[in-house]
């Protein structure tokens, strides 16, 4: 699907999948707004993460909406962005959906989210959440606008990927070819 208007890709994983810097990049190249997600959590759910704890949907849905306010003011406004969400359930990224939104999972295995984890400094979200993240986790399915980065490169060959596989250009504005359903990987 070929589209001229302005896209939200929503850079989606389990934490340490590499969204914040792979969102950087890329709104870097593509001159787009950006969104850290992980800003927008109320300070309840960064200290209850901080702690080891997983959130609770009752806990999630505020943020969400959070996320999908922002998502809804760029589509309205036909401004292009790049959020960061884990979104890892369906029933999350059903709130962040919307004609002009590609969700952009980065996709690894344990082992070597882990192993990122292990080298990452300063985040509030400790490594032993880890296994919970994996076990909420639902890839997007093939009927999502989506497309799959597998985290085996570097975050910039990562970007490079993104960008080839939606033609998206560097000038701000164009958002070039779209993925369908049936251009997801």
């Amino acid at each position: 699907m070929t589209t001229s208007e302005p896209v939200v890709l929503v850079l989606m994983g389990v934490s340490g999948s590499g969204k914040s810097t792979v969102a950087g990049l890329l709104a870097g190249r593509l001159g787009w707004d950006l969104e850290e997600g992980d800003d927008l959590h109320p300070p309840a759910n960064v200290a209850k993460m901080a702690a080891g704890h997983p959130l609770t949907d009752d806990d999630r849905w505020p943020w969400l909406a959070k996320v999908a306010e922002w998502i809804t003011e760029h589509t309205s406004a036909g401004r292009p962005g790049v959020i960061t969400c884990s979104a890892l359930e369906r029933k999350y990224r059903d709130v962040l959906r919307g004609e002009h939104v590609i969700f952009v999972y980065l996709s690894g295995t344990h082992d070597e989210i882990a192993a990122r984890l292990a080298t990452r400094h300063g985040h509030f979200m400790p490594a032993s959440l880890l296994d919970s993240q994996f076990a909420a986790l639902e890839p997007p399915g093939p009927d999502e606008r989506s497309i799959t980065i597998d985290i085996n490169a570097s975050s910039s060959v990562e970007a490079d990927q993104i960008v080839s596989r939606l033609g998206l250009e560097g000038d701000g504005v164009s958002p070039g070819a779209a993925p369908s359903a049936e251009g997801r990987s």
